[in-house]
């Protein structure tokens, strides 16, 4: 996958949710190839940041400023937002899900098997998601990255209930996603070992 030159500006963007200022001045930017970590305590507003930024969640104040990638799509129609809820229906098959993914987001339907060996599910394809574990689930619902190309990804605690061996496999596809001139916006509570990225700890005044 290709990917055109990227910016995304934050300017004095602030977030209310019933009725509660979660934060007000935050700042900061990036551009292609760089990737932001989102840390600090429960409640300071990683999770609302990145719906803002998938347009999920309105902006208070402020302004989300982004180029590249196609002039006509929107950032929120340009990323992949992955949340707390892996958002799987029980009753489709691992293949069927990022089947239906591909035709939904992308309208591309075949080449599903690429997105499972990156996830190491294409064992587990004709198996319902009811039947998967937790890591596992959290895999599949982490699979839309590979099976439909975006150029930013929106990862909420992308980790949780994943073991070693599959932290280090997602590890390897967001350094992926980088050297291909991608743009990552991560919240964690763990060190994801990505080496050299931009920091924002919400609950304190910053500016990147």
């Amino acid at each position: 996958m290709t990917i055109s030159e990227l910016s995304l500006s934050v300017r004095d963007l602030a977030c209310e949710r019933g009725g509660r200022l979660v934060f007000e001045g935050l700042s900061f930017s990036l551009k292609t190839g760089e990737a932001l970590v989102l840390t600090g305590p429960n409640g300071a507003g990683k999770s609302s940041l990145l719906r803002q930024l998938a347009g999920l969640l309105d902006v208070a104040q402020g302004e989300i400023a982004f180029t590249g990638g196609d002039p006509e799509l929107s950032l929120g129609e340009q990323a992949h937002y992955v949340g707390h809820l892996d958002a799987l229906k029980p009753s489709m098959t691992v293949m069927e899900t990022v089947s239906f993914w591909r035709t939904y987001l992308g309208s591309i339907p075949e080449g599903a098997d690429t997105a499972l060996e990156a996830l190491g599910l294409a064992h587990l394809a004709d198996l319902p998601a009811a039947y998967l574990s937790a890591g596992q689930r959290r895999r599949l619902s982490l699979a839309r990255l590979i099976a439909v190309p975006r150029p930013v990804w929106l990862l909420d605690e992308p980790t949780v209930a994943l073991d070693a061996a599959s932290v280090a496999r997602l590890l390897a596809l967001m350094t992926s996603h980088l050297g291909q001139g991608g743009m990552i916006v991560a919240a964690t509570h763990l060190d994801l070992g990505l080496g050299e990225t931009k920091q924002l700890r919400l609950g304190v005044e910053a500016m990147i």
